[in-house]
């Protein structure tokens, strides 16, 4: 079975075609800028790159391009359309309404719709994706696999806001996270390389990129997670603040005269680590800059200890911590910035061997055999986790 995964954005479309009967990447790709002249997609086949330079008005026009290129004569990975068997569709927010991965009917497409309040950059552009999929591929099954979706185990005492009840009940106020994803992908994936049931795992999986989370993973459920009611929430991200003092917002608003959607963009993209290091948006440049540029090693000293923080967090939440998991493009790449969160959990029996922790994007445990807890890098892949659900949704 032929499966391909969608990720639309506001003005991009990644995409992977998958053969789950081997789990084997055919075909990925991303289409950037889709609205402009200047839009290109980048189509990768069995390690070489194709660059189509294309300009686009809208996904389905992406869309169909993309479909031209897995086609394509001489480097397709499909003779027809129809070898494709289903669509798996990445949904960043399906707030309480949905809790698993579902497949796509117009009452699930209407509940996404609902839910694009608490993600307005995100679902709207989903939803278009989907559309675009009906138009150019009617009949084929498609599911919605949500980002929200692992973390609905989590209990009241860890979603809920200490703030008037009424506004969880009018506005659905509360912490719902992101990442689920990925964090179900390597929790899963950490069972079967510890060789037990996913129920008796006892872990905290890390996901650091340009957006971060942590998740506690009680016998395999998501307790607790970083991210909030949207995703700024949570330790610092690079260009994301995280958590807040709130009067932090209105006292700025107050100063400035400006209004929450221009308080909300200085919170998402003007803010985190690139604020304080007043460098560029790259996380690679800030860590390498901080041995040399105080306001760089102040940021990354920021980063690296609120994720130490949450860490020590999430084991008292837990009682008992089995593994910590790295994954993400920081996680699974960055050793100075594993080797220094590990450092401050010594405490907690922490001990890294140097020589697994030079390893970048491999899976590999990188603690020490005397270690009270085990670390690991395990790689995410989302589009992998997705595709396995849309399989199961449609046997």
């Amino acid at each position: 079975m032929k499966i391909l995964v969608l990720n639309c954005g506001s003005s991009s479309l990644k995409y992977q075609l998958i053969d789950m009967n081997n789990e084997e990447v055919l075909a990925k790709g991303n289409y950037e800028r889709i609205g402009e002249l200047e839009a290109f997609v980048t189509h990768k086949v069995n390690g070489e790159k194709y660059v189509i330079q294309k300009g686009v008005e809208n996904h389905e026009q992406a869309l169909n391009i993309i479909i031209e290129q897995l086609l394509h004569t001489d480097y397709g990975v499909i003779c027809s359309l129809s070898e494709i068997d289903a669509v798996g569709h990445r949904v960043v927010h399906g707030g309480e309404i949905f809790n698993k991965s579902v497949l796509i009917d117009d009452d699930v497409i209407a509940k996404i719709e609902e839910c694009s309040v608490l993600a307005p950059l995100h679902n709207p552009a989903a939803i278009i994706g989907i559309n675009a999929c009906r138009k150019i591929m009617p009949g084929v099954k498609m599911s919605a696999v949500f980002d929200t979706a692992f973390h609905q185990t989590m209990p009241k005492t860890s979603f809920l806001y200490p703030i008037p009840y009424e506004y969880y009940e009018k506005y659905g106020v509360r912490k719902y996270g992101m990442h689920g994803t990925s964090h179900n992908y390597v929790s899963k994936r950490m069972a079967e390389i510890l060789d037990i049931d996913v129920n008796e795992l006892n872990i905290i999986t890390c996901h650091l990129g340009q957006g971060s989370s942590l998740c506690a993973i009680k016998n395999g459920k998501s307790i607790d997670t970083s991210m909030g009611l949207t995703p700024l929430g949570g330790i610092p991200m690079v260009t994301r603040s995280g958590d807040l003092d709130p009067s932090v917002v209105t006292y700025i608003m107050e100063k400035e005269n400006i209004s929450a959607s221009e308080m909300n963009n200085i919170l998402n993209k003007k803010s985190g680590l690139a604020a304080v290091s007043k460098l560029s948006p790259d996380y690679r440049e800030i860590e390498n800059a901080s041995f040399e540029n105080e306001d760089a090693f102040v940021a990354n000293q920021i980063f690296v200890s609120q994720i130490a923080q949450y860490i020590a967090r999430y084991a008292s939440i837990l009682g008992e911590v089995d593994n910590i998991v790295f994954t993400g493009g920081i996680g699974e790449n960055q050793i100075n910035t594993r080797k220094a969160i590990c450092d401050r959990l010594k405490f907690m029996g922490v001990e890294i061997n140097d020589d697994a922790n030079s390893i970048k994007g491999e899976e590999v445990e990188i603690s020490t055999p005397n270690s009270k807890v085990k670390v690991w890098i395990v790689p995410t892949n989302e589009e992998l986790m997705i595709a396995k659900d849309t399989l199961e949704l449609c046997k």
